[in-house]
């Protein structure tokens, strides 16, 4: 008889709901793909009842106390804001339960700011993990001894499954079956989810051109969005200070000022960040190169600049649509301890919105 999996999903009040109904619906999605119970999907809380999310919508829970740890093949902890972190690290049942049910089951992790509850309980000491691009830093900084990842959009370390900000879970809970089942269970599953495309877990939290549209001071934000759409064209400054209606030396300035890079430097971003999509979709780096507005040689080495390795190799690790167990983002080796530095997409880090104690 086929085996089911016990995925223990665990939400506390104030929870984001998405961060638990995402995954869940991944893993009831491949039990129905398969016309079995491949997965048993159990909510849980520290006390059982109604629990209630950030949204106000509740969900049914069971109490820690009623699933043993043994059961489990799978658990995985959902963010919150921090008030509500705070309280569920202070949880005493939580607190006996997550450590115990952690030495037991074959997978552990979190979801968005989850990170935090693991981190207060010393359960990712020395790990690599990924969290919300807003708490990237405030973790970083609490917990010196984890390797935080700001762009990865999840990240696998041994058991240790963790993924970023909310729709990431969904993410991250397609990699498990695949993990467990294949590729081509969970391209169906993100097929019948209606998902835009499966996302790999080195794929950056923020693209370039989605944090400068979101940052970039008018006219820049319409500018940047034909960018994107014409990168095989020539996007030199005099080219895109015409478009801007600016001067050269105005244009240059301003842009700066506005997206944080110099026109060529963001023009590469965008071109090098099209590429590595391109890149996982299996089409010849010959063309990748025509359609991004690079020679194969730039490409080649701009590409091995910014992520560490060329463009073959790059294919050969990740660009099958089948993302590695331990996958994460390609990029300079990490520094000993934290590594959290400044992503290289550039996005803005909002301090003091998850600046939890140290609770171990």
């Amino acid at each position: 008889m086929a085996k089911t999996r016990t995925i223990a999903l665990l939400a506390y009040d104030g929870f984001q709901l998405l961060d638990v109904t995402g995954p869940a619906a991944v893993f009831a999605a491949a039990s129905r793909a398969l016309a079995r119970k491949a997965y048993e999907v159990a909510v849980l809380s520290p006390a059982g009842g109604e629990t209630a999310s950030d949204s106000g919508v509740a969900l049914s829970t069971r109490a820690l106390s009623r699933l043993p740890a043994g059961r489990i093949d799978t658990l995985l902890i959902a963010g919150a804001e921090e008030p509500a972190l705070r309280r569920a690290i202070s949880d005493p049942a939580l607190r006996r339960w997550v450590p115990l049910c952690a030495s037991k089951v074959r997978r552990f992790g979190s979801v968005c700011s989850g990170t935090f509850v693991l981190a207060a309980l010393g359960l990712i000491e020395g790990r690599r993990v990924a969290t919300h691009w807003e708490a990237c830093a405030s973790l970083a900084a609490r917990y010196p001894g984890i390797t935080v990842d700001p762009e990865a959009l999840y990240v696998t370390d041994g058991k240790v499954w963790t993924s970023a900000g909310v729709t990431t879970g969904i993410d991250m809970a397609l990699a498990m079956v695949e993990e467990d089942f294949g590729p081509d269970l969970a391209n169906a599953i993100a097929r019948r989810l209606v998902l835009y495309a499966r996302r790999p877990g080195y794929q950056s939290q923020f693209s370039p051109l989605l944090n400068a549209q979101i940052e970039a001071k008018s006219p820049f934000s319409d500018l940047i969005a034909w960018m994107q759409g014409n990168l095989d064209a020539p996007l030199d400054v005099p080219t895109l200070a015409e478009r801007a209606g600016l001067t050269e030396r105005t244009f240059h300035r301003r842009f700066l000022s506005a997206t944080g890079r110099s026109p060529a430097h963001f023009v590469e971003a965008l071109r090098l960040e099209q590429a590595r999509i391109l890149i996982d979709e299996r089409l010849p780096l010959k063309q990748i190169a025509a359609k991004v507005g690079l020679s194969p040689i730039r490409l080649n080495n701009a590409f091995e600049r910014r992520f560490g390795m060329p463009p073959r190799l790059f294919r050969d690790m990740h660009g099958s649509r089948v993302t590695p167990k331990g996958a994460a983002t390609p990029k300079e080796p990490p520094t000993p301890g934290n590594s959290f530095r400044r992503s290289r997409s550039g996005f803005g880090m909002r301090k003091g919105r998850f600046p939890l104690p140290e609770t171990r």
